[in-house]
């Protein structure tokens, strides 16, 4: 492999990882605000468009953290591994509260 082909791997890898890891990450973590304040008696609305403002910052920073991260493992297992683990704590607390 010659090294443009590496580098163009790399630059597909982080780009996705920017995309599709910080939208999973988003989403948990809008998941988990929403659950958490209409838990402590946020309306749903109100809980809802705070986290959405907020998701926006978030994925602006984790956008660019996976541009500027050393290792992409480390990038995929934080945005996709704790995106997935704010949703199902968000679940949990859904359940809950049915």
């Amino acid at each position: 492999m010659t090294s443009a082909t590496v580098f163009r791997r790399q630059i597909v890898s982080r780009t996705a990882a920017a995309l599709l890891g910080g939208y999973v990450f988003a989403w948990g973590f809008i998941a988990l605000g929403v659950a958490g304040m209409f838990a402590v008696g946020m309306s749903f609305h109100d809980a809802e468009h705070l986290f959405s403002m907020l998701a926006l910052l978030l994925y602006l920073g984790v956008f660019l953290w996976s541009f500027a991260a050393r290792e992409m493992r480390q990038v995929w297992l934080v945005l996709v591994g704790g995106g997935a683990l704010m949703t199902a704590l968000a679940s949990l607390i859904q359940h809950a509260l049915v």
